[in-house]
């Protein structure tokens, strides 16, 4: 009976309710049957009026605060909608949010208040952040929700007590993974710190410091010279027009470029191609294996090493420094540009040349101290471990954040069809 009854009542038809909801919840429309809207309030600013009344009221658009004014249009706990842009070309973009206190909105936000109060606003914040606006939402450059539109939109509505049950087991849920998600963005966001740390110690011996004992060897071992000195040869890939030598992927042959050149590794993808000629009159920006490559501008210093599979390769506007391999190995040179020693001599050569290029003669006066062929190896082997398990931690903790947020979203979509475990079925339906 109760069923039955639930069906005669529901303000939205059967047929149009996207998903089964316990028999005591019922499907509303957005606009009356759940929330009142109070676009009427809204009032854009123009940029001159806007500097005129420049004050300490926040000032809201489509996708949160985009100002400050000295005036106020409400006072009280609302949630924005927005009303038209980007965020309804990508689901997991926000498209509401919760605002209290004294506000000033502009026209690109709809003003929605919930029914069922504070509880209610909150829900209904997290449902529309979770609803899919396809169908609704129209404009082929610019996508607008209109208030016709708006007021269709379904939305479920648990009993009042059960909105509070819901809510609490929302945010005891959401306390437990923000916890996790801080915890891995700090790992995230203290990445590259803690790799500038590792390879600082690489180039002042604290990393190889125990290894020095056991053989007994003294920091004195390390001798400072220059970078053109411990290399046979240092030049630059092609600068001259190298386009009128581009030819197709399948007769050309590969050459690097600064996006092909990253920190420790290649990027291979986006090659260009040389022909015949451009290979010819530039046999000596062609690469060998162990040659290290050094970004010139965008990001100078930026190095990797040509292993075997590279070979042969020509290069376009870099650095290609042919270590000797008596005085030094290519992961220690390589290594030791891309530290912080390194780039800060980068940078520091760097200035004042012309489009801020860094240039053959700047590599080869970098400073560098250099131990023993032995001790580079053990500097490197350990560097690429630490750094590698870094790498790895920095990567896990990406993907534990996307899956948090992911889990965020199965706990909403589960709220919104009773399945937290909190429903009460005996409990009434809400009174409309």
């Amino acid at each position: 009976m109760a069923k039955a009854k639930e069906k005669m009542e529901a303000l939205v038809p059967e047929e149009e309710q996207p998903y089964p909801v316990p028999a005591n919840w019922r499907w509303v429309r957005l606009i009356d049957n759940c929330a009142d809207c109070l676009d009427s309030f809204r009032k854009p600013i123009n940029a001159t009026e806007r500097a005129e009344r420049y004050g300490n009221i926040p000032y809201y658009g489509a996708t949160g605060q985009v100002g400050w004014i000295n005036d106020y249009l409400t006072n009280e706990e609302l949630v924005l909608l927005g009303e038209d842009g980007a965020p309804f070309f990508d689901r997991n973009k926000e498209k509401a949010y919760m605002i209290s206190g004294k506000a000033w909105v502009n026209n690109h936000a709809h003003i929605l208040r919930s029914k069922y109060g504070h509880y209610g606003n909150i829900l209904l914040m997290h449902y529309l952040n979770t609803f899919n606006y396809n169908g609704y939402v129209n404009g082929s450059t610019r996508l607008k929700l209109t208030q016709a539109s708006m007021q269709l939109i379904p939305v479920p509505i648990p009993p009042i007590n059960e909105q509070k049950r819901i809510f609490d087991r929302i945010e005891s849920l959401f306390a437990k993974l923000d916890e996790a998600k801080e915890k891995a963005q700090a790992v995230v966001d203290g990445y590259e710190n803690r790799k500038a740390a590792i390879l600082h110690k690489a180039f002042t011996g604290e990393l190889t410091e125990k290894w020095r004992d056991e053989h007994s060897i003294g920091r004195s071992s390390w001798k400072k010279t220059l970078v053109g000195d411990v290399c046979t040869d240092i030049k630059v890939g092609i600068v001259i027009k190298p386009s009128q030598y581009y030819a197709e992927k399948k007769t050309g042959t590969p050459a690097f470029r600064s996006a092909n050149v990253r920190e420790f590794y290649v990027e291979d993808n986006d090659w260009v191609y040389l022909n015949d000629e451009g290979m010819q009159q530039n046999k000596r920006s062609i690469v060998n294996t162990g040659d290290v490559l050094i970004v010139r501008s965008g990001n100078p210093g930026t190095a990797c090493v040509v292993d075997e599979k590279y070979d042969g390769y020509n290069a376009i506007d870099i650095l290609i420094a042919v270590p000797d391999t008596e005085s030094v190995t290519s992961d220690y040179l390589c290594a030791y540009t891309n530290s912080p020693i390194g780039r800060n001599l980068v940078s520091v050569n760097k200035r004042g040349m012309a489009l801020a290029h860094f240039n053959v003669s700047g590599y080869s006066k970098l400073e560098i101290e250099v131990p023993t062929i032995e001790e580079q190896q053990e500097i490197t082997k350990n560097l690429f471990r630490l750094l590698e398990k870094e790498e790895e931690a920095n990567k896990l903790a990406k993907v534990l954040i996307v899956k948090i947020d992911a889990m965020k979203k199965s706990i909403l979509a589960k709220a919104f069809r009773g399945e937290l475990g909190t429903n009460d079925p005996s409990e009434e339906p809400v009174a409309l």
